[in-house]
């Protein structure tokens, strides 16, 4: 009997961590800290723990939709290209209960999205619009040419999510570079998945392109993002900020000229040390890139 009791338990734990596993954890946190560290600096004293935390509710509800709704819908494929790493590929949750659960995340961002609306209005709107294009990813615009889209859409739309949160106007720039980070991570994240991919037919603009390409075009695409800040507010910038963007275009190049896994390795680490000098920026008080 105690054995039988001790089971339900432990099964129960190990859903739940099989869900946390499904929704992508790691990008999922990243995105929504890095919003959520964007609206605090944005918004005025006295209203940032308020305000970072309207943007994490609305932003962390929307990806944890965009995950869970990715591992249903790519179960067969994940299945077939062996990926016993996902939880329902592997058979460990069910595949309508995971797509049940992606719905109902997706509901509960709609009123966490409009409740941005307090700040600026219309700001919950176009975070609604940056989920619907990455939920559209999902559904099928990831085997087609056009599958950047989505992420130039959602991340170049980000920062103005935080911003507008907070009363501010988008900062455009800083938008310009988002959006460019985000269709760096879409061309690098397929490198590993290469022969995956190809087994299951899976044919976006990466796909398309071939890894080499792919991560080369990734590489690019910091570097041109670390341009934009640079070269714009380089005045304007700290010496952390500066040096975490400098040191982002170095391992970018790493990137763009390395094979393999060290080339994929050094443009993620490229797109997070530019994501970090953002961050040393708008902690440090300048706020240069939320103006």
């Amino acid at each position: 009997m105690g054995r039988g009791v001790q089971q339900g338990p432990v099964r129960a734990v190990a859903v739940v961590v099989d869900l946390v596993r499904a929704c992508h954890p790691a990008p999922t946190a990243a995105v929504t800290s890095f919003a959520a560290a964007l609206a605090a600096a944005a918004a005025a004293p006295g209203h940032r723990a308020t305000t970072a935390g309207r943007v994490a509710a609305a932003v962390g509800l929307g990806q944890v939709a965009v995950g869970w709704a990715n591992d249903a819908l790519d179960a067969p494929l994940d299945a077939a290209a062996g990926r016993t790493e996902k939880p329902v590929a592997a058979g460990r949750l069910p595949r309508a209960g995971l797509g049940a659960g992606a719905v109902l995340a997706a509901a509960a961002a709609v009123p966490a999205s409009l409740a941005l609306d307090s700040g600026l209005r219309g700001t919950g709107r176009l975070h609604l619009v940056g989920l619907a294009g990455a939920l559209g990813y999902d559904l099928g615009l990831k085997g087609t040419a056009v599958s950047p889209l989505p992420y130039l859409l959602f991340f170049g739309s980000l920062p103005a999510v935080a911003a507008g949160a907070a009363g501010r106007r988008a900062p455009r720039l800083l938008c310009a570079a988002a959006g460019l980070l985000g269709l760096a991570a879409h061309l690098a994240n397929t490198v590993p998945d290469a022969e995956a991919d190809a087994a299951t037919g899976v044919r976006g603009l990466p796909q398309r392109l071939g890894p080499r390409t792919s991560r080369t075009g990734a590489a690019l695409g910091v570097a041109a993002a670390d341009a934009v800040l640079l070269v714009r507010r380089r005045r304007e910038l700290g010496p952390a900020a500066v040096a975490l963007l400098l040191c982002a275009g170095a391992a970018g190049a790493v990137g763009a000229a390395a094979d393999g896994r060290t080339g994929f390795r050094a443009v993620m680490g490229a797109a997070a040390l530019s994501v970090a000098g953002v961050l040393a920026d708008v902690a440090g008080g300048r706020g240069a890139l939320l103006r």
